[in-house]
């Protein structure tokens, strides 16, 4: 038997199990009737600090992540030098996790912002596409099927189709957008030496008016069947359920006062006035909301 062991036993007043009135030997003989385990101690610390360690040499995200999430270690957990406290009354806003480029790149996206603004601008009667995040929804279009216009009939032959038929060519929309973003970009740089997204709003409506009267000669797409397409985009943008990455807040239906998806109209069905309602989107629609 370890000396330690022995000696602590001594002290209480006790050589034995039996000894004293304190507690029962622990299993093993580690500790004893009041004595004060401190080898035991000694080897949890020294076998937590190895296992600790070891973590950090083979990789903290793989063996220090789980082990030390599992391991209680002192002084962890501190705020860093200079941090401020945490106010426990105050809760920080989610981040938008929607609010993500898809298919755009970050210039692309910029421009695209740009010109949805002056389409659809914000003023007295609320926000406009910017706010509303219309860029994003037509990045997220353009990355689904929409995009690939994977439910139009894209096979030859193709012929040049009447204004109201719309486009008739081989040209998918994301490509469409492509070709009408740089040409947006190359008539700016053009006209004003500098790019779409960094001309002052009403140069930017000057270069979208020229698509628009097809005063813009293209010789892939038609100038005009661009901006058709994308104001129309724009507006599906402003008005589309929140969950296609649009109509931030569900801002753009309540200028228009439109409800949104409503469950029933029970309540107000026999009602002879108009019923202002707040506007609800299919994410209320969940059996766990």
């Amino acid at each position: 038997m370890d000396r330690e062991y022995i000696s602590n036993a001594d002290k209480d007043g006790g050589g034995g199990a039996g000894g004293g009135e304190g507690e029962a030997p622990r299993k093993g003989g580690t500790a004893v009737a009041g004595g004060a385990p401190r080898k035991v101690e000694a080897e949890d610390r020294s076998r937590r600090r190895f296992l600790v360690h070891t973590g950090y040499a083979l990789g903290g995200l793989v063996v220090g992540g789980a082990l030390g999430s599992l391991i209680a270690r002192g002084g962890q957990d501190k705020p860093a030098p200079g941090a401020p406290a945490a106010d426990q009354g105050e809760t920080a806003a989610a981040p938008n996790f929607n609010r993500a480029l898809m298919y755009f790149t970050q210039e692309q996206f910029q421009i695209v912002d740009g010109a949805c603004e002056r389409i659809f601008p914000e003023d007295e009667n609320g926000p406009g596409a910017k706010a509303l995040g219309v860029a994003f929804f037509i990045d997220h279009q353009l990355a689904g099927e929409w995009g690939f216009n994977a439910r139009d009939y894209m096979s030859p032959p193709f012929y040049t189709g009447e204004k109201t038929q719309g486009y008739q060519g081989r040209l998918k929309r994301r490509e469409l957008f492509d070709i009408g973003i740089r040409e947006l970009e190359n008539y700016s740089l053009a006209q004003y030496q500098k790019g779409f997204a960094e001309l002052e709003g009403a140069q930017q409506d000057e270069v979208l008016k020229a698509f628009e009267s097809d005063e813009v000669q293209l010789t892939t797409i038609s100038a005009s069947g661009f901006f058709k397409l994308l104001r129309s985009s724009t507006l599906e943008g402003v008005y589309s359920d929140p969950l296609y990455g649009g109509n931030s807040n569900m801002d753009g239906w309540r200028m228009r006062g439109y409800p949104g998806n409503q469950m029933s109209y029970t309540s107000i069905i026999e009602q002879d006035e108009f019923a202002q309602m707040e506007p609800s989107s299919l994410h209320a629609h969940l059996a766990s909301h």
